[in-house]
């Protein structure tokens, strides 16, 4: 069933696809994948440009010579440089307000919009995220472009979707299929990407939705590969082999790296609080978090920018353990400040940066107690970086089948596979999140996953309530009532006060009970349920939920608390089959049976 635009999501008119056209894609699933694989294109379009740009900026900014990264530096081209993350912190705190003066609305990510919104987002948040990611990154704040890159992607596939007027199920996949096409070109990894698309914005993998994505990775690859080349993004060169004895360093390796991953979210939420409990306004937070970072970069330009440069050079050159375990904490401190200070960006690739200098700091450590262990720096720096990449971002599969692009080698993915499952586990028993549900969790929001439950709050009290109630006053006499409701007229019957508010509810039964003598009484000694009541935007969960509590087969709905003014009833029995109606086609949707 196709549901409503949500406040959340950008409500401004869309142009239409012709009829003929949407047809072909609401009816056809070729029609869809036909769609993927042009929101593929257009992803790795976007993809590169943005990439471009950032480097750009780089170079423009900290002078920067060809075929130089930031965070690949030794040493900062100035000391001058250190002001430019404060530079655009300013430009970021600008833009913050803004947005705060009129008051925009918090914006909306492609997990957010397809666990609530049923696929839904707005072209605004979308631009407005990638023109704050660009400033953050481009300036040397310590995040990502992948937050720019998945949400264009994703936000342009949802408006082509909307334009589609496709169903919720098909805008949803297609949502994923933007990010799915935004991962694969930016990591040159189309397995990478879909199952990004799959694990983390759709929440689900399922027969239907597998054509549409692979479509959109592949188109968003070749797209990236015709106009960058088809180099690798993280060249590992020759990782050595494995061993089945290699399997308990990389095990422990994992559950290190899960403890450092809960150590970054747990660090950024730490450093968000008391930037907040400081008292700064929000648009002095960034340029505050800026002067933080240049101080760091006067020490190491490699905890600038997300670390592409600086994860080939500590891939390729020997370092030593403490200059290894330096920069380790400066990066996650670099990291945390950024996002915590508010720097627009993702963690993606800090995330495989601090991964990999574990695994090397590790792999020096390892032989102590492992002397039967013959991995190499490389290995244990893949086992690493996926396992830590795997505790903030979440995807065990997608980060297996990363190693397995970035390697090509079937023992290292098994180990792999071995080292994310444990790293997943571990901090999903201790910790319970991953960086983004971490972050709805603080907002309040039961989000988990990308996993949709916006059609549970759209199934709210007001859209299942029945509005033909029949009432009567508390002071109606029961020979009154008697006349006006025979047995077999209704069930039940709402009460109100004088001044017309909910006063309880009237069991038909009860008033023709042989246990009353007097003819005369009032109902209003039968009133029951007279403090239990529902508001019509309450979902059909929290409905059930009061159901079970007030012991009651039906329950007055009021407009508010306040003024309890009665404009609807609804049962329990509705309640559940209405619930299970909606499950039955969500079911039926994952499977492909509504098309």
């Amino acid at each position: 069933m196709d549901q409503p635009t949500p406040k959340t999501a950008a409500a401004a008119p869309t142009v239409k696809a012709p009829s003929r056209f949407r047809a072909l894609v609401r009816g056809n699933e070729v029609g869809l994948v036909l769609v993927a694989a042009v929101v593929g294109a257009i992803a790795g379009l976007l993809v590169t440009g943005i990439g471009w740009l950032a480097q750009a900026l780089h170079v423009v900014l900290f002078g920067l010579g060809h075929g130089e990264r930031l965070s690949g530096l030794t040493a900062l081209v100035s000391p001058w440089s250190a002001l430019l993350p404060a530079a655009g912190g300013a430009l970021l705190g600008l833009s913050v307000l803004v947005l705060s003066r009129r008051k925009a609305r918090a914006l909306v990510d492609p997990i957010e919009a397809n666990a609530l919104h049923g696929g839904r987002m707005s072209m605004r948040d979308s631009g407005i995220v990638v023109l704050q990611n660009l400033v953050s990154n481009g300036f040397g704040a310590s995040v990502g472009l992948e937050a720019a890159y998945t949400q264009i992607s994703s936000g342009i596939a949802s408006r082509i979707g909307i334009a589609f007027e496709m169903r919720r199920s098909d805008l949803r996949t297609l949502v994923g299929c933007g990010a799915a096409a935004a991962i694969a070109a930016a990591f040159n990894a189309p397995l990478t990407g879909a199952f990004y698309a799959f694990e983390l914005i759709i929440g689900t993998y399922s027969i239907v939705t597998l054509a549409p994505v692979v479509a959109a990775a592949l188109c968003g690859t070749f797209v990236a590969r015709f106009l960058v080349g088809d180099a690798f993004l993280i060249d590992v060169g020759d990782p050595g082999i494995v061993s089945t004895l290699d399997y308990p360093p990389a095990i422990a390796l994992a559950i290190l790296a899960a403890g450092l991953g809960i150590l970054v979210m747990q660090g950024v939420t730490a450093i968000e609080r008391g930037v907040r409990r400081s008292g700064l306004p929000m648009a002095l937070r960034p340029v505050v978090g800026g002067l933080v970072l240049g101080g760091l970069a006067l020490g190491t330009p490699q905890v600038l920018s997300s670390g592409h440069g600086a994860l080939h050079l500590q891939l390729d050159l020997p370092t030593e353990i403490s200059a290894l375990l330096l920069l380790l904490v400066l990066k996650a401190l670099a990291s945390a400040v950024s996002i915590g200070s508010g720097f627009r960006g993702g963690l993606f690739f800090a995330s495989l940066f601090m991964g990999a200098l574990l695994g090397k700091l590790v792999s020096d450590l390892a032989p102590l107690v492992f002397s039967s262990s013959a991995l190499t720096p490389v290995v244990f720096a893949i086992v690493g970086m996926s396992s830590l990449a795997v505790t903030i971002i979440g995807g065990p599969m997608t980060m297996t089948f990363l190693a397995l692009e970035m390697t090509g080698d079937f023992p290292i993915t098994a180990l792999v596979l071995a080292s994310v499952v444990t790293a997943s586990l571990t901090a999903r028993k201790t910790f319970g999140y991953s960086f983004a549900t971490w972050r709805f969790h603080l907002r309040g929001e039961s989000i988990r996953s990308a996993h949709d439950i916006g059609w549970i709050r759209n199934l709210t009290v007001g859209r299942m309530m029945r509005t033909d109630v029949r009432t009567t006053t508390f002071d109606t006499s029961l020979k009154t009532f008697r006349r006006d409701f025979p047995l077999g007229s209704a069930q039940r019957v709402v009460v109100l006060d004088e001044a017309g508010a909910y006063a309880g509810i009237v069991l038909v039964a009860d008033a023709y009970s042989d246990a009353i003598t007097d003819p005369e009484a009032k109902v209003e000694g039968l009133l029951r349920w007279s403090d239990a009541v529902l508001l019509p935007q309450m979902s059909a969960r929290e409905a059930a939920a009061l159901f079970d509590t007030a012991e009651s087969e039906a329950l007055a709905v009021v407009d508010r608390l306040e003024t309890r003014t009665v404009v609807g009833l609804l049962t329990e029995s509705h309640t559940l089959r209405r619930y299970a109606e909606e499950l039955e086609l969500r079911r039926r949707e994952a499977y492909g049976e509504t098309r």
